[in-house]
């Protein structure tokens, strides 16, 4: 190859030996020892990051996925190489799978930078996964689409629909409550997941692979279709043809994520009434490419965007329902008056080129119009004030409305084996109209910022039938759960926040109408606790963890680590 053409396929980065020829022949010998021909070693190389895991029952499919991706690359003209990445399957990880997304970003980027591709084709699905894929493929910038795994099918049992893991939360209530024994308990474990697939629900897993077609890096329609459905794997394919095109055309992720598609992910996020974590996600998305999501401006748009679709946890129905439905092009043409209609997409085309070739069927018992929402406004909304002075989430269409103007006496757990240990215990004293506080459960604390937010009702108010109570913390919920929930709260406990320092009986008022989170304590007492209630920071003396805690950032810049930001410079 002469020097000065644009290398291409295998002779993309090669190894440096000091003998650039050297590095090329060597690299093709060894590429021919897999059974490669000639004429198709010369062809653009697709890598495929694949994230199939036995610890990581989401991926199941994964496999399948990624024999379909290679039919539409090796149909189109080009040459798939599958390599693996680390997996994160949600309920599996200690402490918690956000604690490993800015590790996996960083192997997704590091194999993707450091392997000759052309471009990539993204395979995952569980929660974290799906964001910590983005966030590396960003920051590596080749042509990249994402292909995911899909929502689980939900099952019959006794009657009525289950799917994880809105009902598994539902029936764990029961459970509490003392509504249903162990027997029961255990014959619902088997039958809450019996597909392949991510959360049936518009958990955080559907959730950002919703948010990924509204940036555009899903193919237009795939993000609900379900994990077993044959049209999941038919767009794993299309998927494989589409990134050659990219290739050719030169369009790359960072032409796609811009800060208009962010805005875009967003107003569908409020529409969706989808995860909390989204937020997080996107935010650690949006730094990759220098954008900053500015919670204030998510309050801006939440107040102009309407709650259109009806899934569950907020809603009746189930991810196959909203594929069945129209899927995410159905609440984007929608949404068209408030989106970026210029942004690129995976398929080549314009945002407003999609949305016009786009079947125009809807179900409107899933998809509500615009002029006939489910609610007028969007379903999160961010909170500050003296308690989070630098933000907020609560995800009001999951909670009761009742509590979103209320004043309460805090019940305080320092840290969630304290929540553990006295939660259930009959002499707690707490009210159903106190609010419940979690510290030390946030990004700087021992556990990594779990989803922990979803504190457990106390058993003694469970047993009286309660279903709801303000809860705060700065930890986070998973997308499935519901309630009246403040999370995210920043600056958090561990890193010195106020929150650190409410004590028991302090008075605490929640205004969603005027967007404030109050601790009723003055600026004096608030001096002298901070003299003596010194805040111990999480150490970590070797590894990741130490890496970890090192360059973590809050909330409310996304978690992600300051160094892989497009713009370091912690705050």
């Amino acid at each position: 190859m002469a020097d000065d053409q644009a290398p291409v396929g295998l002779s993309r980065g090669l190894t440096n030996y000091g003998d650039r020829d050297f590095a090329r022949y060597l690299r093709l010998a060894n590429a021919r020892s897999m059974g490669f021909g000639s004429g198709l070693l010369k062809k653009p190389v697709i890598g495929i990051a694949s994230t199939y895991s036995e610890f990581n029952n989401c991926h199941r499919g994964v496999p399948d996925l990624v024999d379909a991706v290679k039919r539409g690359v090796l149909a189109s003209g080009g040459l798939p190489l599958e390599f693996p990445t680390i997996s994160l399957g949600e309920p599996y990880l200690n402490p918690t799978a956000l604690f490993f997304r800015n590790l996996m970003s960083m192997d997704t980027e590091e194999m993707i930078r450091g392997q000759p591709m052309d471009g990539v084709v993204l395979i995952g699905g569980c929660d974290k996964t799906v964001p910590a894929q983005l966030m590396g493929a960003l920051s590596a910038g080749l042509p990249t689409i994402q292909v995911v795994t899909g929502p689980q099918s939900t099952n019959q049992y006794r009657g009525e629909r289950l799917g994880a893991c809105t009902d598994c939360r539902r029936y764990w209530a029961k459970y509490r409550a003392g509504e249903i024994d162990d027997a029961r308990i255990e014959d619902v474990e088997g039958n809450l997941v019996v597909t392949a697939g991510t959360c049936a629900v518009m958990g955080t897993a559907s959730t950002m692979a919703s948010l990924s077609e509204a940036l555009g890096m899903l193919l237009p329609g795939t993000a609900a279709i379900p994990a077993v459905h044959a049209d999941r794997l038919r767009a794993a394919e299309a998927s494989g043809a589409a990134i050659l095109d990219l290739v050719k055309a030169g369009i790359t992720v960072s032409d796609i994520i811009t800060e208009e598609s962010i805005e875009n992910a967003l107003r569908v996020l409020l529409a969706i009434s989808g995860s909390t974590n989204a937020i997080i996600h996107l935010t650690a998305i949006a730094g990759r490419a220098g954008i900053k999501v500015d919670l204030n401006r998510l309050n801006e748009l939440s107040d102009t965007t309407p709650v259109l679709v009806d899934l569950k946890p907020t809603g009746a129905f189930y991810m196959e329902d909203l594929h069945a439905a129209g899927g995410i092009g159905a609440v984007m043409r929608e949404l068209k008056p408030l989106l970026h209609l210029d942004c690129m997409t995976s398929s080549g085309q314009t945002l407003r080129e999609r949305l016009e070739t786009q079947d125009d069927f809807v179900d409107r018992k899933v998809v509500r119009s615009f002029d006939e929402p489910l609610q007028p406004q969007g379903g999160l909304v961010a909170l500050f004030g003296s308690l989070a002075p630098r933000g907020a989430i609560l995800k009001r269409a999951a909670a009761d409305p009742t509590l979103f103007e209320k004043e309460g006496r805090a019940v305080v757990f320092s840290s969630l084996e304290d929540l553990a240990d006295r939660v259930d215990d009959p002499d707690l004293d707490v009210t159903e109209d106190d609010f419940m506080v979690l510290q030390n459960a946030g990004p700087l604390s021992p556990s990594g910022m779990p989803e922990a937010g979803y504190l457990p009702i106390p058993k003694k108010l469970a047993a009286k039938g309660l279903k709801d109570m303000v809860r705060i913390s700065d930890a986070r919920m998973s997308g499935t759960a519901y309630g009246t929930i403040v999370l995210h709260v920043s600056p958090d406990a561990a890193s010195g926040g106020p929150l650190a320092f409410v004590k028991n009986g302090d008075r605490i008022r929640i205004s969603v109408k005027e967007r404030r989170i109050e601790l009723l304590v003055d600026e004096a007492e608030m001096a002298e606790r901070r003299k003596t209630m010194p805040v111990t920071p999480f150490e970590a003396k070797r590894g990741y963890a130490r890496l970890y805690r090192n360059e973590v950032l809050l909330a409310d810049e996304g978690c992600d680590f300051d160094s892989l930001r497009a713009e370091p410079g912690r705050t």
